[in-house]
């Protein structure tokens, strides 16, 4: 089995009146080539009439944003003239490439009723070759994604990208990357086989869980070495978890508010760009 090298709680990094912690970066953790950031909004219930999610219209250059929707929903709208509302058990991926402005807001028909709310936002690096590639944009409902089931039923897998149990995955993204979100029931259990050249990904939403021998519980995000290739994971109790693998860029890694390039040269010129209106324009 593969080495745990750390376990890094989530720090709570509150935005408005969102309950929000962040798994990475934390003081403790930088990045986990090619992921970068994290954010864990919720679990949290918003009254009738709220006002939803805060993220207005805002740039990004040089990574991909998978936003997965464990209850609520949220509405996307960018400079690409893409437009969805997803729900509960759905995902969101949006490759922001060489620039565009997107905005992440709650349905008018969840600010209206209001209800539970529990989003997470992963951010994926591009290489450096795929870095100024166009826009893209899919969300998926969750009756789109592949759900494997395991050990009779007691692991469901949701299989959004790469190949999980024979399964593909419902995104086929630009780079090699895989990503599920997998629910467990008390004892359910799962042995996957990763490269051990690859980082793992492994973050706990919900419940508790034993990786690998260690016991892990909700907002810990477990760190691996890279010597084996045998990942065992037993739920304690129920239990969510997002898990991802891939291989490392090795790329200098340039990371300024919304932008994520190689150097600060290109930083720059993100910001150059999307001041010159090169991003799109915004709907509306």
């Amino acid at each position: 089995m593969r080495t745990i090298k750390a376990q890094h709680q989530a720090v709570s990094a509150p935005i408005a009146d969102l309950i929000t912690y962040r798994a990475l970066p934390t003081p403790a953790v930088e990045h986990l080539d090619p992921f970068l950031f994290l954010n864990h909004h919720g679990p949290q219930q918003y009254a009738p009439n709220n006002a939803g999610l805060p993220f207005g219209p805002h740039p990004h250059r040089g990574f991909e944003t998978v936003t997965f929707i464990v209850a609520g929903d949220i509405m996307h709208q960018d400079s690409g003239g893409h437009q969805s509302i997803i729900g509960a058990g759905g995902i969101q991926w949006m490759t922001a490439g060489r620039g565009l402005i997107h905005s992440e807001v709650s349905s008018p028909a969840f600010k209206k009723t209001g209800g539970d709310l529990e989003i997470l936002q992963l951010w994926v690096n591009l290489p450096a070759r795929d870095k100024m590639v166009a826009p893209h944009y899919r969300g998926l409902q969750k009756d789109e994604i592949p759900a494997v089931p395991h050990d009779e039923g007691r692991v469901v897998l949701h299989a959004v990208a790469g190949e999980w149990l024979g399964t593909a995955g419902a995104v086929q993204p630009l780079t090699a990357i895989s990503l599920a979100t997998i629910d467990f029931r008390a004892d359910g259990q799962l042995r996957l086989s990763i490269p051990a050249d690859h980082t793992i990904f492994c973050y706990t939403i919900r419940g508790k869980l034993r990786v690998n021998g260690q016991e892990t519980e909700a907002r810990r995000l477990t760190e691996f070495n890279y010597d084996g290739d045998e990942l065992h994971l037993e739920a304690l109790t129920e239990a969510t978890l997002l898990l991802g693998h891939a291989a490392p860029f090795r790329e200098p890694i340039v990371a300024y508010g919304p932008f994520v390039m190689n150097s600060e040269a290109e930083i720059r010129q993100a910001y150059q760009d999307y001041q010159a209106g090169k991003f799109g324009q915004w709907p509306g």
